[in-house]
């Protein structure tokens, strides 16, 4: 039996985060490409909002890239006092092996959030996998 990360546990280690992002993508199967956004305040406290964005691209998508910047940066203000960690996980059918077109989103992602606290995970094949580690 597994039990789930209460979602009110702060997260303070980036084993902890993957074990959110796997309570929170039970079961991490997909039939289609989605990123899944949710934000960490400084106290590592999960703020109550998950956002898909559906029907993902294989590769990334420069306008997409900034709207997620801008709704990142605007949360960030919003509701965490300009200090807070965008947590994303990009979730795929296919094997769970980490693939060059992963590696592609994480790039992109590096270019546009470069200044910012964030980490991204894939979910695929039934697993969860790190694929940039936040902050420790």
């Amino acid at each position: 039996m597994t039990i789930s990360p209460s979602p009110d546990a702060p997260v303070r280690a980036a084993a902890e985060l993957t074990d959110r992002w796997r309570a929170v993508l039970e079961p991490p199967v997909f039939g289609a490409r989605s990123m899944w956004l949710t934000w960490f305040g400084a106290d590592g406290r999960q703020l109550p909002l998950v956002i898909p964005v559906d029907d993902l691209p294989l590769a990334p998508d420069a306008a997409l890239l900034v709207g997620l910047r801008d709704v990142h940066e605007s949360v960030v203000v919003d509701q965490l006092g300009g200090v807070g960690h965008l947590a994303l996980a990009l979730c795929r059918p296919g094997a769970a092996a980490v693939t060059g077109d992963d590696e592609a989103w994480a790039e992109a992602l590096r270019h546009v959030l470069d200044e910012g606290s964030w980490s991204l995970h894939v979910a695929a094949g039934g697993e969860v996998r790190p694929l940039v580690a936040g902050p420790s």
